[in-house]
């Protein structure tokens, strides 16, 4: 299956998310099976992707993956389908700094995918055409396809603004979406809201998906995409499995939700039973848990709730006084702290496993790509491994003392990050096995030993 295409925007929410839903939805009402991914990393936009498609989206990402993770990752993403949808990151050559690294772009030559460049044309006409013209002579290797038209005013404004861009670039307009805020997907502090909070009801994506049938040349774009030439998958590699099942609890609720697909897969085929538990509404741990997964996601919004589930945080405090693993990100290490400072100033209690408080604030997001260097041993790695991951969030708390750090940041000032408290390991750092599947390997070792 070579059949793929990539929608990229001329920058930040320009609609791609919309479009990239619209489509898939779309196509499977046609009887098409799309595959889903995203460009970059990102947690709430796959889950919206996976609403629209029914089933998972994966993450394309060349610089937290190297050519034949990347590849393995697509591999695995297209099995049973019929085409790729690759949703784009920011604007089309948006990198790091002033660098394409990392770009849609740099992962369109990577993966040599055609792309659908979306513009949002709520204020332009002809300068439309200048952006599109820029962005398709701007590198070589970028191969422009065609134009989709987001928020588009009236028929007249449609036919203006395409006619300037084919008079200037030669390529098509391939569908437009009106300016309609009934299509518009709820935002928040961290990005739009994910499928799991009711991001886009059933209702707003049959809309979608009827006017994307209605509005968009779903033939041609099916033959732009069939047109991508043929390139290597990669097989995803061998990993030593346990000799036995060990049960591992992902925390899946409102508040958490931010996992890689892929992470999830390989802890899988390392041997784990997947569990999910709500920290929310559950009153335990599932039975029989060998280890506790906590990612990322919005315990700034849930804080009460986390707080006032009296026996689901004692149940937490003595798997990990029993040396049990636990590995948490981001919001996991939020609740896995001491307490939580919501936006509002209310400061709550929360599981106390590491010795951290944490405060949300709107100042100044953390966000970027690190490289970190395990200072300890821990349930996911050996002193000295080195690792990608990356940051996002809108909450502080102090850096952790050199005798409990997890890692040091290499690419940022040599700073000390997360926290190694016997058998846990919390970080602001998110991390996707499927750059370093070994680590997959790693957790779940850890759990077999630890349950014995």
């Amino acid at each position: 299956m070579t059949a793929r295409i990539l929608l990229a925007g001329t920058h930040s929410s320009v609609g791609k998310t919309t479009v990239a839903v619209g489509l898939l939805a779309a196509w499977r009402q046609q009887g098409l099976h799309p595959a889903p991914f995203k460009a970059g990393p990102d947690y709430i936009d796959p889950t919206l992707h996976a609403q629209a498609a029914g089933r998972p989206s994966r993450n394309l990402d060349v610089w937290l993956l190297d050519d034949a993770a990347l590849r393995g990752v697509l591999g695995r993403g297209v099995r049973g389908a019929d085409v790729a949808v690759i949703e784009g990151v920011m604007g089309l050559f948006d990198g790091i700094g002033a660098t394409q690294d990392a770009s849609t772009a740099a992962l369109a030559r990577t993966l040599a995918c055609p792309v659908i460049l979306v513009v949002d044309a709520a204020a332009l006409s002809g300068t439309a055409a200048a952006l599109v013209l820029g962005c398709q002579q701007m590198q070589p290797g970028v191969q422009l396809a065609g134009v989709v038209l987001n928020r588009v005013g009236s028929q007249t404004h449609l036919e203006a603004t395409a006619e300037a861009i084919r008079r200037a670039t030669g390529l098509p307009v391939l569908g437009s979406l009106p300016n309609d805020p009934l299509l518009a997907v709820p935002e928040r502090h961290l990005g739009l809201v994910p499928a799991g909070e009711g991001g886009m009801r059933a209702v707003t994506l049959a809309r979608l998906a009827d006017m994307v049938s209605r509005r968009f040349d779903l033939e041609v774009l099916r033959r732009i995409a069939n047109s991508a030439p043929p390139i290597r998958i990669e097989a995803a590699p061998a990993i030593p499995m346990e000799q036995a099942s060990v049960r591992i609890a992902v925390a899946q609720d409102r508040a958490f939700g931010f996992y890689y697909q892929d992470t999830i897969d390989l802890l899988r085929e390392c041997g784990a039973d997947i569990v999910p538990f709500s920290p929310l509404d559950d009153e335990t741990l599932p039975g029989e848990t060998a280890g506790v997964y906590l990612g990322g996601g919005f315990p700034e919004l849930y804080a009460k709730e986390i707080a006032a589930n009296h026996r689901m945080r004692a149940a937490i405090c003595g798997h990990a006084r029993q040396q049990r693993p636990i590995y948490a990100e981001c919001g996991g290490l939020m609740a896995l702290g001491e307490t939580l400072t919501t936006f509002d100033g209310e400061t709550l209690p929360m599981f106390g496993v590491v010795p951290v408080a944490s405060r949300m604030q709107r100042e100044a997001l953390t966000i970027g790509y690190r490289e970190i260097a395990a200072l300890h041993a821990s349930p996911l790695m050996d002193p000295g491994t080195r690792v990608r991951g990356h940051e996002f969030h809108w909450s502080v708390a102090d850096p952790p003392p050199m005798e409990v750090a997890a890692y040091r940041v290499l690419d940022d000032g040599d700073r000390f990050e997360g926290f190694c408290v016997g058998s846990t390991l919390a970080s602001y750092v998110h991390l996707n096995l499927a750059g370093a599947p070994q680590l997959a390997h790693h957790f779940v070792a850890s759990c077999a030993r630890a349950w014995g």
